[in-house]
């Protein structure tokens, strides 16, 4: 067997002996037959960004083939708020790639994400896992380039905690059990995402820590590799459903939130990015950046205001968006700059063999190029976003800085070398743009650059019409300013959104 199958921790992978790229309807019918499964379930990602869920139970191979060929009719008008009841039926059908064995079912069974198809057989236009698809369609058409995206969960596990191994307040970056709680229960996540097709980088504790009477929250993190846009989608998508459910399974609560209370750490949802060119990271060069990655970081600092529609989707988000923390709030990008709206984080482009060898004496490792693992990262996100619009967005962001006249310089005029938050460059940062403060300015900055968005056919006047009717109906415009100071007020909002993505 191929060494990269055998160390796949994906039981079908392993079994059917092929990457699920390369799964067909009759891979999965032989999974199912040979391996005792009983149930198939049919996911999707319906409008407030959940997975839902359709169950079969397997007859007999005629209908286990009727199901995985003809896929199920659903009613649109209870998934997606801007389908109509009078013409609602839409079909799911079935995605084989996305095939996983459910780690939480009692009753032997695998999951499968669906797609949405109108009742002419045609994709629906304004699904959001399609209007990913059109993004990087167009992306690719302007540039040539396919897109590669990794995504970071950061979330805080909640649980009654005896006060033992107690460590400081907002000093949990990296800590180790019995000092992090939550450490076992983070690996068995991890090991689930894993098996069920998720390629995960690594996860840690994170800064985040601190108890509220007998009450523990504890901030964690898990970071995926780069991988195929669409892809890159659907496994942030299947990871917070496996976590929510580990979780309950433990008694435990999760929270996905951006700010669960004020002075604490919040969490975000960054995104890293990268072009690729026949397998070729082009976003850099004999140590520098390429004009390619400068023109993708122009159109993030362009179209950054209303990316921010789609990546920070409740108020509690601009509640995290403040300054002097590490959440962004000024639309500028640097290198290695956790202040910065868009960091360039440290690469491996020299002597990264070179330090193995020192570190080990003795070792000889031969040198190698790990340019491929440079990313351009976007931190303004959190967990209240809608993932498929979310990566969609940046997408059409990367595409537009292609597009834009004199791309190369506008990015390199906003680049800064220190942080922007420190009081000292106050000046500095009154120069640049900043992102929006609610909602309801998200929604504005979507309405003035919508064009950008409809083009090449990626969003519906539609979709951009309901995404801001829906912001506005916050009705946030000086919530921030009205909450601050206030913590408890602040908390009974917070507790609206919890469960916010």
């Amino acid at each position: 067997m191929d060494k990269n199958i055998a160390l796949n921790p994906n039981p079908i992978v392993k079994y059917l002996g092929k990457h699920n790229s390369q799964f067909t309807k009759q891979d999965i019918i032989d999974y199912i037959s040979n391996n005792d499964i009983e149930m198939v379930n049919f996911r999707y990602c319906a409008g407030d960004g959940r997975l839902k869920t359709l169950s079969f139970v397997i007859n007999d191979l005629a209908y286990l083939d009727q199901v995985l060929t003809t896929g199920e009719r659903v009613d649109g008008s209870s998934i997606f708020p801007f389908i109509d009841a009078d013409c609602s039926d839409l079909y799911v059908i079935p995605r084989f790639n996305t095939t996983f064995v459910n780690p939480f079912s009692e009753i032997p069974t695998v999951d499968i994400l669906c797609s949405f198809f109108t009742k002419d057989g045609l994709p629906l236009e304004s699904a959001p896992e399609h209007v990913l698809r059109k993004a990087h369609k167009a992306l690719k058409k302007v540039t040539g380039l396919d897109y590669e995206v990794m995504g970071e969960l950061e979330y805080y596990v909640i649980s009654e905690e005896e006060e033992a191994f107690e460590i400081p307040d907002q000093r949990g970056y990296h800590e180790s059990a019995p000092f992090n709680k939550t450490e076992q229960f983070r690996a068995e996540v991890m090991q689930m995402i894993a098996k069920a097709g998720g390629v995960i980088k690594y996860g840690h504790a994170e800064v985040g820590n601190f108890r509220v009477g007998k009450t523990l929250y504890e901030q964690n993190e898990i970071e995926f590799l780069p991988t195929k846009l669409e892809d890159a989608a659907d496994q942030l998508l299947i990871a917070k459903y496996i976590i929510r459910n580990l979780a309950y399974q433990y008694g435990l609560d999760v929270t996905f939130a951006p700010k669960i209370t004020a002075g604490k750490a919040g969490s975000g949802m960054h995104v890293h990015t990268r072009l690729m060119k026949d397998g070729k990271n082009v976003v850099i060069e004999n140590g520098k950046l390429t004009d390619a990655a400068y023109k993708a970081i122009s159109g993030y600092l362009e179209l950054a205001p209303s990316i921010s529609a789609y990546g920070n989707q409740n108020p509690t988000s601009y509640f995290r968006l403040v300054p002097h923390q590490e959440a962004p709030t000024t639309i500028v990008w640097g290198d290695m700059n956790r202040s910065a709206l868009v960091r360039v984080p440290l690469g491996w482009v020299k002597n990264a063999s070179n330090m193995t060898n020192i570190a080990n004496g003795l070792a000889n490792e031969e040198e190698k190029d790990f340019s491929i693992k440079q990313t351009v990262e976007f931190r303004c996100p959190d967990g209240s976003a809608d993932i498929y619009l979310l990566l969609a967005s940046l997408a059409i962001a990367a595409r537009h800085g292609f597009e834009m006249e004199n791309s190369v310089q506008y990015a390199k005029d906003r680049y800064i070398g220190v942080n922007i938050h420190d009081e000292k460059n106050k000046d500095l940062s009154s120069k640049f743009n900043q992102l929006p403060t609610s909602c309801a300015e998200s929604a504005n900055q979507l309405d003035r650059q919508r064009d950008i968005y409809e083009a090449y056919n990626v969003f519906s006047k539609g979709m951009i019409d309901g995404q801001i009717a829906k912001l506005r109906a916050f009705e946030d415009t000086n919530l921030r300013a009205e909450l601050e100071g206030d913590c408890n007020k602040m908390l009974e909002y917070v507790k609206t959104f919890i469960h916010c993505g």
